[in-house]
Parts: structure tokens; sequence; C-alpha cells
């Protein structure tokens, strides 16, 4: 269970604001406008800090035994993200249904920074049996690397064709971070995305837990916090 003990703002109107940040392109200004129009008068940096708070622990509880289990085979891909106006890396990875395997923002995009995100995503499932790219060369040398450290064999694809649904999916998670016009520092961009994220996978249908596929995505995602 989340600790929302020391916060005035009571814990309802808290997870409200941090769904709607990290479901819908706003920004925190607006959902200050929101709150105000319903009598609740909060700053846009207290929203801010609940977001960068409550985000970690609603995610791990997502991933602690209650995310979906997803397919062997896995389509991956990098696009890019505004951070102190300059351009970072979010490594994301699908399978063939469209399920979120997991996703990881680096500084770089080169074979360390893929295997960096290779190495969590497994850390999460089991090793794939084969993963789709672009021509990408570093993410080649990263599945190359990942073989050899594993003894496991995974094999490679390389078409652009099958890769689009993942770079399609990528427009969800780009959708809701348009309107914050960039992230002000690394920490928070990479906590701000795993919400953003978690709300994607929330939409698809990702979690197992008790009676979820009775509940809406905003049904689970408060379901989280219990």
């Amino acid at each position: 269970m989340i600790n929302f003990k020391g916060h005035r703002i009571e814990k309802d109107i808290i997870l409200l604001c941090v769904r709607w940040y990290l479901a819908y392109p706003l920004s925190y200004r607006n959902l200050e406008e929101m709150m105000e129009e319903r009598g609740v008068q909060v700053d846009h940096s207290n929203i801010y800090r609940w977001v960068q708070k409550f985000t970690p622990p609603l995610e791990a509880a997502f991933r602690n035994g209650k995310k979906r289990p997803v397919g062997s085979g896995w389509r991956m891909d990098e696009t890019y993200i505004k951070v102190k106006g300059q351009w970072k890396y979010l490594y994301r990875a699908v399978d063939r249904e469209g399920q979120t395997i997991d996703f990881l923002l680096t500084a770089h995009r080169d074979k360390k920074a893929a295997l960096r995100f290779l190495k969590k995503a497994v850390r999460h499932h089991d090793l794939p049996e084969k993963i789709t790219i672009d021509q990408s060369g570093a993410n080649t040398a990263a599945i190359e690397a990942l073989v050899e450290e594993t003894g496991q064999k995974i094999e490679i694809r390389q078409n652009k064709y099958l890769n689009n649904l993942v770079e399609q999916d990528h427009r969800a998670v780009k959708r809701i971070v348009r309107p914050m016009l960039g992230f002000k520092s690394f920490r928070s961009a990479s906590l701000t995305l795993g919400g953003i994220e978690l709300m994607h996978m929330l939409k698809k249908g990702q979690l197992i837990a008790g009676n979820s596929h009775n509940l809406s995505a905003a049904g689970q995602f408060y379901s989280l916090a219990a």
C-alpha cells in the first residue's frame, strides 16, 4: 500500500491529478486550473512533486506480479525525447500483439545503451526467441552481445515493415509528452515516462490482478495504490 500520510490534499485528489497528467496531453498548469474550477486550490509545483513521488511505487506495484506475460517475439526500436534542450533516447519494445515489454530512457543511442535496455527487459521477462529491429547496427551488436553473455540463441530479424508495430506504438507516448515542452532533468523525464508507459499498458489491458478485467484503465490505476 502506498503511503499518502503528511499530505494536505486527500489521496483521491492526488491520484486524480497524477493519473490525468500521465494519461492525457496536459501541462501542470492545465491541471492547476482544472482543480481550481473544482474548488481545489493546489499549485502546479505540488502536482509535479506528486507525479515524481508516486509514479515509481505505482509502476512497481504493476510490475510486482500484476503485469500480463508477454510473447517471445519482440519488436524493438528507440524514439527521441527532449531533455534540457537536448535529444535523449527512449528504447521501447512490444510483442507481436502490441503489448509493451519494457522501456528505458538513455543519454546515448549506441550498443551499450541498447544492451542496458535489453538486460532490463530480460530481468522482467524471459529471454525472447527472436527480436525484430530496423537496420540499426548498434541494436544488432547489443543483441549479439546478449546472446554471447547468456548462451541462448536469439533470432535477429531486420525488417522495417514488421517493426512498424513498435514505431506506431511510440505515438501514444509522444502524444502525452508533447505538451510538456521538454523535460528539465533526466531523472524527471525518466520517472514521468515510467508513469506514461504505465498508463499506456493499463489502457492496453496488461494488468491481470484480481477483477481488473471489469475495471476501466482509471480503475486499474487506482487499484495499484490500494
